[in-house]
């Protein structure tokens, strides 16, 4: 038997995104989520410094999307899954460090534990791009821009965890401190390109 309503957790998420998150810096709002994935599925977008929703934040953007299906598909190891998407520019002299990326993934993982979020099988991928304009677009001069893709599974029911600690690598990929205990930003940087 297919269990045939969303289930409990998605109405946690809406309670969540209409208290407002838990940083005065993001904006979260729900955003149509994909229907062909899975039974069940939430979207939420979060931006950097009350950007609205629909004009992604030049400070940084994120996307969190969860999933559910009662079968238990393979390789989710249960029957949620949350996938998520995180960016924000940086300095190009922070985005050619050769740590970046890992410390990118480092701040994931410190999150989710700052938050109690459990989780299993995650994967994701952290992306440092450098650019630089040419042409008419020469006076944009050298940029970078960081981008986090990950998705785990969470052991628990109850994934409002999970979101406060995604809201906490949007706000963090921004340059802004962490929020929580036990996830330290390493350098300070800009905000935004000039």
């Amino acid at each position: 038997m297919s269990e045939t309503r969303e289930p409990d957790a998605f109405a946690r998420l809406r309670a969540f995104v209409a208290s407002g998150g838990t940083r005065a810096e993001t904006t979260i709002t729900e955003i149509p989520s994909p229907s062909r994935i899975a039974p069940f599925s939430i979207a939420l977008a979060a931006d950097v410094s009350g950007a609205a929703h629909g004009i992604d934040s030049d400070l940084g953007t994120g996307r969190f999307i969860a999933l559910h299906d009662p079968s238990e598909p393979e390789g989710w190891g249960g029957a949620f899954r949350i996938v998520t998407f995180a960016q924000a520019p940086l300095e190009p002299e922070i985005g050619v460090d050769e740590f970046v990326a890992d410390v990118t993934w480092s701040w994931l993982v410190d999150a989710l534990a700052a938050h109690g979020a459990a989780y299993d099988h995650a994967s994701g991928t952290a992306t440092k791009i450098i650019s630089r304009g040419y042409g008419d677009l020469a006076a944009q001069g050298d940029g970078a821009q960081l981008e986090l893709r990950a998705s785990w599974t969470p052991r628990e029911d109850d994934l409002t965890a999970h979101v406060e600690a995604w809201e906490e690598i949007v706000a963090m990929l921004a340059g802004l401190p962490p929020a929580s205990d036990g996830v330290t930003l390493l350098a300070p940087r800009r905000l935004a390109r000039d």
